[in-house]
């Protein structure tokens, strides 16, 4: 299903409409100018500022805007759906104060030394990928290489099989991206991926692991076991928010360079400088944009916000903001300051920032250590995803 095409992104935006998908960018910086908090009737109303203070105000308002649900679609929690303070997908969709337990919970599986054990398989991973590419002369930076890494690692966590990455890949693309199908099909749709956890979770009991599935089953929040839907809900987390963000940031980097020689070389020549560069990389080219809907009536900054309005909380916006940051359109590799709001604001920063940024570090490692020299095959052919994870899903790469 496709809906009809935007005509002013400030009265109508539509985040599923191809301009939007292909290049947002132009987008904001005319509604950041003209409409910063722009509005649409679609998916029964929405709101999107487009100015990082105001994407801070709502991040960090927990008063006036619930997470309950954070994916834009076309309908709103119902009474079925696992009910506040859990939400669909905690913590993420949990609010205070049930939201800082929920958290707190998770915190220790993304330490830095439970990060850094992972580092070895990356790099192993990697070089699985990439090895049989070198001496070709493309590749799919996507699907031959970007889509694996966090599919894999993810998997390995939860003890799930490798194998089943293709599925993985099908449930991102059914929570995330068919955001413009009726709300009736989603929930059709949604069937086999809850058949499908319920089938791991069933495993896991049966046969525990010393894994991140037998962990949750295990959990306890105020000495209670955790809820089953709180255990679903925190697994489909961990696959949609731990895949397609990584996916798609490492995605935008290689398409990044690929069409920036100076910069490859840069790098290339200091390999000390690509974390640096991948904190640009994100700011430029954040994948994620989440979501939060109004509590009760308001008015925010002139603008007559009602009860289950949905707002689109565009970090990537907030990162292009000029009054923010200097030269915000313009990707400097070497830019020293950089507070960038990539891995969100206020109570649901991503708790796996410190693994995203390991797998794009050491994926980059990997990749320019074997392909010193690459451009864009067509730079018409890239596909990008549509809804709230921005990244290129086909990325044909000449290599040489």
């Amino acid at each position: 299903m496709s809906n009809p095409p935007v005509e002013d992104f400030a009265t109508d935006f539509d985040h599923t409409d191809p301009r939007w998908v292909a290049d947002p960018y132009p987008i904001w910086d005319d509604l950041r100018e003209r409409c910063p908090v722009a509005h649409t009737n679609r998916y029964g109303g929405a709101w999107l500022p487009t100015r990082h203070a105001d994407v801070t105000a709502i991040a960090h308002d927990t008063d006036h805007f619930t997470s309950r649900t954070v994916v834009v679609g076309n309908g709103r929690p119902t009474e079925e759906a696992p009910p506040a303070p859990i939400g669909v997908a905690p913590p993420i969709t949990s609010d205070p104060p049930f939201h800082s337990h929920a958290r707190r919970l998770l915190q220790p599986v993304f330490a830095p030394a439970r990060v850094d054990a992972l580092e070895p398989y990356v790099r192993e991973l990697c070089g699985r990928l990439l090895d049989p590419f070198v001496g070709s002369s493309s590749i799919d930076a996507s699907l031959d290489f970007a889509e694996h890494i966090p599919v894999a690692v993810i998997s390995k966590m939860l003890g799930f099989p490798e194998e089943d990455g293709e599925i993985f890949r099908g449930f991102v693309h059914e929570i995330l991206e068919a955001v413009d199908l009726p709300q009736e099909e989603r929930f059709e749709r949604f069937a086999p991926i809850e058949e499908y956890f319920v089938a791991r979770i069933e495993e896991h009991q049966a046969d525990p692991q010393d894994d991140l599935t037998t962990f949750l089953l295990n959990a306890e929040i105020g000495g209670q076991p955790l809820a089953p839907e709180h255990v679903f809900g925190s697994m489909v987390l961990l696959i949609v928010a731990g895949i397609d963000t990584t996916w798609s940031a490492l995605g935008a980097s290689i398409w990044h360079l690929a069409q920036h020689p100076e910069d490859l070389e840069r790098l290339i020549a200091e390999p000390t400088l690509l974390p640096v560069a991948i904190e640009e990389f994100l700011r430029a080219y954040a994948p994620v944009t989440m979501a939060r809907l109004v509590i009760e009536d308001l008015d925010f900054e002139g603008c007559p916000m009602r009860k289950d309005d949905w707002v689109l909380l565009s970090f990537p916006a907030a990162n292009r903001d000029p009054e923010v940051f200097e030269d915000a359109d313009k990707v400097i590799i070497d830019r020293a300051v950089n507070r960038h709001a990539a891995f969100g604001l206020g109570i649901h920063r991503c708790l796996g920032s410190n693994l995203a940024r390991m797998e794009l570090r050491v994926a980059l490692e990997e990749w320019l250590a074997r392909f010193g020299s690459f451009t864009l095959s067509n730079p018409e052919a890239v596909e990008w995803s549509q809804g709230q994870v921005r990244g290129p899903r086909v990325l044909p790469i000449t290599l040489g």
